[in-house]
Formats: C-alpha cells, sequence, structure tokens
C-alpha cells in the first residue's frame, strides 16, 4: 500500500477515481490531529471498530460485490510538528475476525497447482484483465477453470454462473503481501465469501506481478481454507471484531519520521519563518494575500533604528524582496538600538546598509536582500559646481530605486532627507510610509498617491522620462471623489531646509526614548500591510479609530496618520488632506519636476527658497505679515468710547 500526493484531492472528487495498470485506488480516511496529546489520547480501539463496521455493513449489503476496494478499506491517524520538522503517523488495515478461525489446508505457488495450458491459458486472461480500463482497478475477482483447461476471468456477481460452467473455480483477488502466505486482503475477501455465499470450502488465488508488472505464477499462491459462518454473524447488530494495526518492526506502536536532518536547512528556515503567516492565515486572517507579501519589493531609506525595525518585521510579514539604502557606518552607539548590526561590524567599520543586509541574511538566508550606499542630497544643503555632475548621478540613482520597487519607506533621520524621496514617490505613485521620532513622540504616515493633474497631456514632450509613468486613474482625487490624502510636507509652510549644520553634537544625534523605534516601526509595517490588503491600495481614504469598519475588515482600520505620545502612552489617528502649496507632492512641484528633471532639483537643493516661490508660500507668508485688522469703531455725540 502506497499513499501518494493525488490520494488526498484538494476537494471530494465528483466522480470515482478510476485507477490504472499500476494503480488500484482503494478508500482511505486520515485522521490528523492538531495536537501530539490528541495523537496519544485517541481510542484504537473504537476507532478500529468504526471502520471495520464500515467494511462489514458493505459486506451485508452487497456493495462489496459491485466495488470489491471497499474490502480494502484502511485509515491512517497522523501527528505533525511543525517546529520541530517531524511526523507520527500510524496505518491501520481493518480485517474482520473469523470465529472460529479459517483453517489452512493447503498453500502453494500457482505455477505448481495448474498444468502448463491452464498456466498459459490464466496468464493471458489475467493480463487482458489487467489491460482492461473497465477491470483494471477491481482486486477481486472469480477464476473459472474449464473442461477444455480454459481459464477465464469473471466479476463476483457471476459467481452462480461461474459455479455452473467451470470445472474447477478460485476466489482471486490482487496481493499486495509478498511473502509465502497470504496476504491480509484474504480475512475481509473469506468474510464476504462466508456471509454472503455461505461456502465453507474456498480455494483462492492470490495474484501477484513480477517486477516488470506482468503475471507471475510462480509468486503467485494457490491455497484451500476451510471455513464456517459464526453464530453471532446471524445478528444483524452484530460487528464482527477485527485486527489491522500495523506493526512498528516488531512493536505495536506508531512510526515517527524525522525530517530535520534530511531537509535542507535553508528550505527549513523557510519554512519555520512562514509557519505562523499559514497558521494566521488559516485561523484569523483568511483573506491573507501570501503572495502579494512574498513578491512585493520594499525599498527602506535608512538603515538606521527604524530601518532594523522595520527590515526585520517585513521579514516577519513574509516580505522576501528588501532594499536598504544609507551612507553611513555601523558605529558603537548603534549597536544596543540597532539590531541587525553586530560588534564585529563596527571593528572592521562596516558601511550600514552592507551589514544590514548579512545581518537579515543571518536570520534569514534565503531573503532577496540588496545594500545600497548612497547619500540623498537634501534642500538647503548647497551643491558645488564641481560636485554637480555627482549629485545628479545619485539623484537619477534614487530615482531609479523608487520607481523599481512597490513600496518605499522615509527612515531618514533629518526632515530635508526625506523631500527628495516624497517627491519621487509622489512622481512614481508608489506607496510611501513615512515614521518619525522625536524625543518621546513619533509620527507615522501613509502618503497619497500622486497628483494626476501633472501628467502630460497628449502630445506634449517633457525632458524627464518619468513623465511617460501612469499614475492610475485618480490622484488629484480619490477613487470615490473625496481629496487625496497629504505627505508628509503637506502641513509645511516653509521649505525643508538644513537641520544639522548649526546644531551642537548632542543635537545632531536622534535621542529618543527606547522603546519608541519599536512601536513606530511596528506600526508603519503594520500600516503596510493594510494598504496591500485594502481594495483601494494606495487611494484607501483614511479611516479614524473607532470605526466600524474595524469590525468589517480582518486587520481593522486604515489610518492615514498615527501619532503617539510616550510620556502619555496616547495614541491618536488622524486624517490630512493633500495641500496644494505642499513642497513635495504638490500639481506644482511635481509638474515642474517632470519638466525639468535633475536641473530643477539643482535649483531647490542650491537654494530652498525656490521651492516657497514655486508653490505660492512666499505670497502666504507675505500676506500673512501684512495683514492689519480693523476695528469698526462707532462713538456717541459726547466723543465718549
Amino acid at each position: 500500500m502506497s499513499l501518494y500526493v493525488e490520494s488526498l484531492p484538494d476537494q471530494q472528487p465528483s466522480s470515482p477515481v478510476r485507477g490504472d495498470r499500476n494503480k488500484c485506488p482503494v478508500p482511505g480516511t486520515l485522521y490528523n490531529m492538531n495536537t501530539v496529546e490528541d495523537f496519544q489520547g485517541l481510542d484504537r480501539g473504537d476507532l478500529l471498530k468504526r471502520e471495520a463496521k464500515k467494511i462489514w455493513d458493505d459486506i451485508c449489503s452487497g456493495r462489496a460485490i459491485e466495488e470489491g476496494t471497499l474490502l480494502l478499506r484502511f485509515f491512517v491517524i497522523s501527528f505533525a510538528d511543525l517546529k520541530k520538522s517531524t511526523f507520527s503517523y500510524w496505518f491501520a488495515f481493518p480485517a474482520l475476525f473469523l470465529n472460529p478461525p479459517a483453517t489452512l489446508v493447503d498453500i502453494r505457488p500457482a505455477s505448481q497447482f495448474f498444468n502448463l495450458d491452464e498456466a498459459k491459458s490464466l496468464s493471458v486472461s489475467l493480463n487482458e484483465w489487467r489491460n482492461s480500463k473497465l477491470t483494471t482497478d477491481v482486486p477481486f475477482f472469480l477464476v473459472c477453470i474449464s473442461s477444455d483447461e480454459h481459464a477465464t476471468i469473471r466479476p463476483l456477481r457471476e459467481l452462480e454462473d461461474c459455479q455452473h460452467d467451470a470445472k474447477r473455480l478460485l476466489f482471486g483477488f490482487y496481493d499486495s503481501c509478498n511473502g509465502k502466505y497470504p496476504g491480509w486482503p484474504l480475512c475481509n475477501y473469506l468474510a464476504l465469501i462466508c456471509s454472503r455465499w455461505k461456502l465453507e470450502k474456498v480455494r483462492f488465488l492470490c495474484y501477484r506481478e513480477s517486477n516488470r508488472g506482468f503475471p507471475d505464477l510462480g509468486r503467485s499462491l494457490v491455497g484451500e481454507a476451510l471455513v464456517s459462518v459464526p453464530q453471532e454473524w446471524r445478528d444483524a447488530q452484530h460487528v464482527p471484531k477485527s485486527l489491522g494495526w500495523e506493526l512498528d518492526g516488531e512493536k505495536l506502536s506508531a512510526k515517527c519520521v524525522s525530517l530535520a536532518r534530511s531537509m535542507d536547512p535553508l528550505r527549513s528556515a523557510e519554512i519555520a519563518a512562514d509557519l505562523n503567516l499559514k497558521l494566521m492565515k488559516w485561523n484569523v486572517f483568511k483573506d491573507m494575500d501570501l503572495e502579494t507579501l512574498t513578491t512585493v519589493k520594499c525599498l527602506l531609506l535608512g538603515a538606521g533604528t527604524l530601518g532594523c525595525q522595520v527590515a526585520r518585521l517585513l521579514m516577519s510579514w513574509g516580505v522576501r524582496k528588501i532594499t536598504l539604502l544609507d551612507n553611513g557606518r555601523v558605529s558603537m552607539s548603534n549597536l544596543l538600538r540597532q539590531n541587525l548590526y553586530s560588534f564585529d561590524d563596527c571593528v572592521a567599520g562596516d558601511m550600514k546598509a552592507v551589514a544590514a543586509v548579512k545581518g537579515l541574511k543571518r536570520s534569514l538566508p534565503s531573503v532577496k536582500a540588496e545594500g545600497v550606499v548612497l547619500s540623498i542630497p537634501m534642500p538647503g544643503h548647497p551643491i558645488s559646481t564641481q560636485d554637480s555632475s555627482n549629485v545628479v548621478e545619485d539623484c537619477k540613482q534614487l530615482q531609479n530605486l523608487i520607481e523599481s520597487h512597490d513600496v518605499i519607506f522615509l527612515l531618514t533621520d533629518t526632515r530635508e532627507s526625506r523631500w527628495l524621496p516624497s517627491l519621487l514617490s509622489a512622481n512614481a505613485n508608489k506607496i510611501a510610509i513615512n515614521a518619525a521620532l522625536g524625543f518621546d513622540s513619533f509620527l507615522v504616515m501613509r502618503h497619497g498617491s500622486g497628483p494626476i493633474s501633472s501628467m502630460p497631456k497628449d502630445g506634449e514632450k517633457v525632458e524627464d522620462a518619468s513623465a511617460s509613468l501612469p499614475l492610475g486613474n485618480s490622484s488629484a482625487s480619490r477613487r470615490d471623489g473625496g481629496p487625496r490624502l497629504g505627505c508628509y510636507f503637506c502641513n509645511d509652510v516653509v521649505a525643508p531646509i538644513d537641520s544639522t549644520s548649526n546644531r551642537t553634537l548632542d543635537q545632531q544625534c536622534t535621542v529618543t526614548r527606547p522603546a519608541l523605534a519599536s512601536i513606530a516601526s511596528g506600526l508603519a509595517v503594520e500600516l503596510l500591510v493594510g494598504v496591500l490588503h485594502h481594495p483601494d491600495g494606495i487611494y484607501a481614504p483614511g479611516d479614524i479609530a473607532h470605526s466600524n469598519i474595524s469590525n468589517e475588515r480582518s486587520l481593522g482600520i486604515l489610518p492615514h496618520q498615527i501619532r503617539g505620545c510616550l510620556s502619555q502612552f496616547s495614541q491618536l489617528t488622524l486624517v490630512g488632506h493633500s495641500s496644494n502649496s505642499c513642497t513635495a507632492c504638490s500639481d506644482a512641484v511635481v509638474s515642474e519636476f517632470r519638466s525639468r528633471g535633475m536641473e530643477f532639483v539643482l535649483e531647490v537643493l542650491n537654494h530652498p527658497t525656490y521651492l516657497e516661490d514655486l508653490t505660492g508660500l512666499t505670497s502666504l507668508m507675505k500676506s500673512a505679515s501684512t495683514f492689519d485688522i480693523d476695528f469698526d469703531i462707532d462713538s456717541n455725540e459726547e466723543g465718549d468710547i
């Protein structure tokens, strides 16, 4: 007996499974236990009795005569310990117990029972039976030897005709055993013969084949058994006793197979890494899209405290394609807060982007991680003429990275370092997730889609190749007609400028409470997973806490911004719409970038106030500073106020 993958179909087939020359399908039941305690605590006696009753019912109803495979019912109990990669199982082949037992009076090789003519005719008939699509998977049959030594194979339902026509009659069956005694199928076969036809002397043929798949009368057996109908079988409610648990060597116990040593360690790590996700999908999150999570490509800008945390959490969600960008080196102050780095990385002076990839692969060698050492050009950090070509190349490389990834995480230390990635993400209409830390506060947000009105008109030529990128159906507004969500810079009234040059060393360092980065990183990754599973994706509106939507979706609400304060242990979900004066994602800025390309970027880097002039912030601030409040004061006749 062999159990194949196709033995366990995804769903019950509508029509019976047919066999072929090499396979005879038999019905079986798999009882898979969820815990080892359930497996060990099974009432095996009761289980065997229930399965044996199925065979007995088929004998009593006559179904076993038409469907002989019902006599070969089996079942298996199993338990898979997925963490230890061990698999315990125990097969049972219920065999009805005759009381008194059958007496075997003769057993010999079939080649010694039949003469040459009978043997030749029988081999031809057996071969025809096995080749026919109608009978190849019928394991129980009649062998009729006529007076002229001609052998024919007949179905069991023709027994009465064979008893009148045949000189000799044998009950044949496919014997799955290969020893000098008949196999276990004979037990249930004799029970059928004894119960249905009340025969007391049964001659049988244990049909076996050669290694090449043809009848082998030298290995096949012919025997004769004496049987009698037990008295209790006359009771319609009686179920015969049964045997059938498979031995493990000489012991009556389950078999246990350890796959740990035989498995590829890399494959074992992948299976273990995906186990929690599969259990989540099975038990709670039925709509989880594992394929999307596995194939989504994430670009992490910044490999510091936030970047390390986000990368690890992305892998926990099944993300396997991660690129980390940073231009710093691992320092001693990083080791406790940034969990992808080791002391050796610091001593060796490794670049963070490279060391972070090594850290990820230490946890999961199969992750497709890449490190990019690159400095992000920033507004307010002027570029000299001789360096402009190098900066342009850095900008183009960053643009290519953003366009080749599906999700962009903005995790850098300074505000101005997020401007160019925000612009490029809006231009390419990419999902952008932003996480920023204070001492005891944090902001996590997802950027809205890019502005559709900045797309070139038909026939219009633009210098930058990115202008041809499709932005989808809606970015100036959501698909439901509402305004699009804002980006990190939409609430600013000034352009991003240099925030580090005039700071002391302690002011330049990111000083935060140690747990803050973990909280913000976790929310950032969960926010991405929510976007990927939302039907509107990047166009999804911002939800507010305590919304009824939390009961409709497996993952709950999908906010736009999450602002938290650790000193108050508080958290707010806010919605901020895009601003027409935004210095990063507004129509004016994206259109100017598409028309002028890197020339525009260089001008912004050297003259950050240019963004304020372009977006109208300059005129807005001037009007605000010159705004006068006039009081309309009425005086009385006496001149008193």
